[in-house]
């Protein structure tokens, strides 16, 4: 519904505002200053700093800031009257607050100067007031920011933020009188609180109370994308010299408006650190040299002529942007004649593709982030936004503020629960049962949509008939969730709409994983919750680009942009655009490559950007396959686990030094953009890979930039047909976006599905336990995830010491009731033992986990994590188990 414009006068000025508006807002949009310090875009008016008093049309003295406009009204925000009101409580502001302008780190940036200047208060005005500045320590204790109180001018703002915007509650105001101060929970140190350490405060501050560590002022800055998430918040990068100094949001972007998490925010350190590779390196004699350029490509290029097609394996990278891996892509296909080429979406994502396709025709998001804020309801699954999605955690925050109901299924008492109104601790593993007894509940309560289902769908009815085995008790049984919780939750999905489901790793990482997926299609079909706003089966990407390394054809069965491998047509067209013969069979998953290893059959592999060696489960088998290949290549910026146990490490630039594009989880592209020049001797992902291929006398290699690859893209595949530089300058395209006319496509699915018959297609599933389950030997179920602070294997964010101090080794969470069982308490060191192997990492007790589940996050190599996890995959996706491993824990 379009908002209703009315019109008023301020200081005699004929202005336009949005019904519902605010008179501070309507001034400010339209360049008319009123003073202001509690005021903040996003927060609920709170008129406490009593600066933007301004004059209505009866004469009285009102708050700006909580007053709504009104049509035909006249106010005046300047007059003797007005100004003596502000003067005194500025000055009384002023009083007690320490006045070091020159040398305080929010010099020029500071509200409070703002407002001062504006009132022309100088120190003749404050000579008669008392001033008592408290003597109150500064809070240091964050790696990233300090906390100074004696600037602090009790505005609420950093309060407000937390609370409103974040969900966080760390801050609120404590004491009494002279003594109120904005405080933690106990007033300890913000680094012993629950603070998330997003900045989102200090950036909200208005005054020196709040200031980055590190306030050095950029020359200049250049916009381009996050390198972490798969939420693709866009920021601007300081620069001074050749060196990355800041990060900030940009509040114009769609996609995350300004907000940023602790990594987006301060985790660009990795940039410029002094660990980075910086020129190729040779392995002899079991010691890494270093050579130059010409001699490192001329050796890859001889050797990887030498390995016949069915030989050779390239895995590329979700870090990278599409250019470098569409560039990876065409090497393995063209050059090497394969289509032995993948990407860690196997580990993660796969199910999503797998599934979705098949149920609706595509495996990709089908909404959009933005739409999460006006969903009536939101059913969360498998995901814990708030520590590997933040931004999507503040807009899942945002629509409960806007009255959503939240359900939230999750085997651990996440932090997203504490705003839901039903919570389902589901037993790891069991999420088919729990879906189908939910959609059994909304069939018997004749809750269905009749219309949407005959109109749009098919096989209902063997679907309906596949509900019968999921009675209430058996469900309950199976998942141990309470009956009358998943009626609930069933009701409340089935008849608030739009409803919107959210799920990430923890529905896909399974060996039933692509049943998972199955699951959620059906569901959302069943309540006609697809193809419209705020609805849909929204898979949550774990990394900035994993949509986009498939869309480019990083996969072993599709050319970019999803068109199959062993359709004729499609052959013939990349051929003919190749300019080369290509193999039209099917080639090797991830998993399969590794076991095509382990027995000699894949000699040589092209690793860009990856490091399975840390991120794949059963670890020792991983690192097995590796040391059996003849010759492996590492693409990498740093010398990670994987990198030290190459033949040839080449060193690639990360993403603030190149040009390139991003997919985020709702398949927009964005554009990065290039801040600084490579890194030593750094190159370009694309370009190496170009320059091996040319090396190799291959042909059609020869871009001239990023920009110039994209221009192929769009060529060879038309869902991206419509998308270049240009029109991606400003703003991202979602694909598909068939030619230069199209705007895109915001909501997949809207009028027909695209499947071959364009309906969305309802499939049975029968339970099927996960592959391995606790006995007496090894009791406790391990379940893994991230942390906030890091980033898959932690080779960029292990290298920025704020995080490392915020959160520096993978620890075991467990409950009391189990840490008792084993007689240790919380911090000790223990041995967790599964089937494949041990680690040592200390015990962290926590009311998150409940009896008989243990979680890790799998961050950090020195306990890695993954030594533990089972290797089982899904058989459709051959996406591992990561979610579900038998282990004990011992004493030490």
């Amino acid at each position: 519904m379009t908002e209703k414009e009315i019109t008023l006068k301020i200081d005699g000025l004929k202005v336009n505002a949005k019904e519902g508006s605010t008179i501070l807002e309507t001034a400010l949009s339209n360049n008319i200053y009123i003073p202001n310090l509690c005021y903040y875009p996003g927060l609920e008016p709170w008129g406490s700093c009593r600066l933007c008093m301004v004059e209505n049309d009866d004469g009285r003295l009102v708050t700006a800031c909580e007053t709504l406009v009104q049509d035909g009204m006249n106010i005046v925000t300047d007059n003797p009257r007005i100004n003596r009101v502000r003067k005194l409580s500025a000055e009384l502001l002023i009083a007690n607050h320490e006045v070091d302008c020159l040398t305080c780190r929010k010099n020029d940036d500071c509200k409070l100067q703002e407002v001062s200047s504006y009132l022309g208060i100088n120190r003749e005005d404050l000579g008669s007031l008392r001033r008592q500045i408290n003597n109150i320590s500064i809070d240091d204790s964050n790696p990233f920011f300090d906390r100074d109180l004696k600037k602090c001018v009790l505005c609420g703002v950093c309060v407000r933020t937390c609370n409103e915007l974040l969900g966080v509650k760390a801050i609120d105001f404590g004491f009494r009188g002279y003594d109120t101060k904005i405080t933690t929970f106990g007033d300890r140190p913000l680094v012993d609180s629950n603070c998330v350490s997003c900045g989102e405060c200090v950036v909200a501050c208005p005054v020196g109370a709040l200031v980055p560590k590190e306030a050095l002022k950029p020359a200049r800055e250049v916009k381009t994308v996050c390198p972490f998430c798969g939420v693709g918040c866009n920021i601007y990068l300081g620069v001074r010299g050749n060196q990355v100094i800041s990060a900030r949001g940009d509040a114009e972007n769609s996609v995350n408006k300004g907000n940023l998490c602790v990594k987006g925010r301060y985790g660009f350190k990795f940039i410029n650190h002094p660990n980075r590779l910086t020129k190729p390196l040779i392995k002899r004699n079991n010691i890494f040299e270093e050579v130059e350029w010409d001699e490192a490509l001329d050796y890859v290029a001889h050797k990887f002529s030498q390995i016949k097609s069915e030989e050779f394996a390239a895995i590329s990278s979700a870090r990278c942007p599409n250019e470098d891996n569409y560039a990876v892509q065409k090497f393995t296909r063209a050059v090497m004649g394969i289509n032995n080429v993948d990407n860690c979406a196997r580990s993660c994502h796969a199910p999503s593709v797998a599934g979705l396709a098949k149920i609706f025709g595509s495996g990709a998001m089908s909404n959009s982030i933005d739409e999460i804020k006006d969903s009536a309801c939101l059913f969360v699954i498998g995901t814990n936004p708030t520590a590997s999605y933040p931004v999507i955690g503040l807009r899942i925050v945002e629509a409960v503020k806007n009255g959503a109901k939240l359900i939230v299924a999750d085997p651990r008492n996440i932090d997203i629960c504490k705003h839901a109104d039903i919570v389902l601790n589901q037993i790891p593993g069991t999420d088919v049962a729990l879906l189908m007894g939910m959609m059994k509940i909304i069939v018997d309560e004749d809750l269905v949509d009749e219309k949407f289902i005959e109109e749009r769908c098919e096989n209902y009815d063997e679907f309906k008939e596949s509900l019968k085995e999921y009675d209430l008790r058996t469900v309950e049984a199976i998942t141990g969730v309470n009956k009358e919780l998943i009626v609930k939750a069933a009701k409340m999905y089935a008849s608030t709409k739009p409803a919107s489901i959210l799920y990430s790793l923890g529905i896909t990482e399974h060996t039933h994983g692509t049943e998972n997926v199955f699951a959620l299609g059906n569901l959302a079909l069943l309540t006609g919750n697809m193809g419209k706003p705020s609805t849909g089966v929204n898979p949550i990407r774990g990394q900035n680009n994993v949509q986009g390394a498939c869309d480019m054809g990083c996969l072993p069965d599709v050319f970019p942009g999803y068109q199959k491998v062993e359709d004729p047509e499609t052959i013939h067209r990349f051929e003919e655009a190749y300019d080369v013969k290509l193999n039209n069979s099917k080639g090797l998953m991830f998993p399969e490559m590794l076991e095509a290893a382990l027995i000699g059959d894949v000699r040589a592999m092209y690793i860009v950007g990856e490091n399975p060696v840390t991120s794949e489960p059963d670890t020792e088998n991983i690192k097995k396959s590796l040391k059996n290949l003849d010759f492996l290549v590492v693409q990498d910026i740093f010398m990670s686990e994987t990198a030290s146990m190459a033949d040839v490490v080449l060193p690639g630039c990360s993403f603030a030094e190149k040009d390139g594009t991003f997919a985020n989880s709702e398949r927009r592209v964005q554009r990065v953009r290039k801040a600084i020049e490579p890194v030593g001797e750094s190159k370009p992902d694309w370009l190496i890979t170009c320059q091996i291929a040319q090396k190799m006398d291959a042909e059609g290699f020869e871009f001239k930039d990023a920009s110039d690859i994209y221009d192929e893209i769009a060529e060879v595949a038309p869902i991206f047909g419509g998308i270049n530089y240009n029109r991606i300058e400003e703003e991202g395209i979602q694909w598909p976006c068939i030619d230069k006319q199209d705007k895109g496509t915001p909501i997949l699915h809207t009028e027909t599905f695209k499947t071959e018959n364009g309906r969305g297609r309802f499939i049975p599933l029968k339970y099927r336990p996960s592959a391995e389950l606790p006995n007496k030997e090894y009791p406790l179920l391990l379940t893994t995830g991230r942390s906030i602070y890091h980033y898959q294997t932690s080779t960029m964010t292990g290298a920025v010491e704020g995080l490392r101090t915020l959160y520096g080794e993978d620890y075991i969470d467990m409950c009391q009731e189990d840490a008792t069982k084993i007689g240790v308490k919380n911090n000790e060191k223990v041995k967790v033992i599964s089937r494949r192997g041990q680690i040592e990492p200390k015990v962290r007790i926590t009311e998150t986990c409940f009896c008989g589940v243990v979680f890790m996050t799998f961050h950090f190599s020195e306990s890695a994590t993954n030594i533990l996890t089972n290797s089982a995959l899904d058989p459709i996706s051959k996406t591992p188990e990561f979610k579900v491993c038998a282990v004990r824990v011992e004493k030490i």
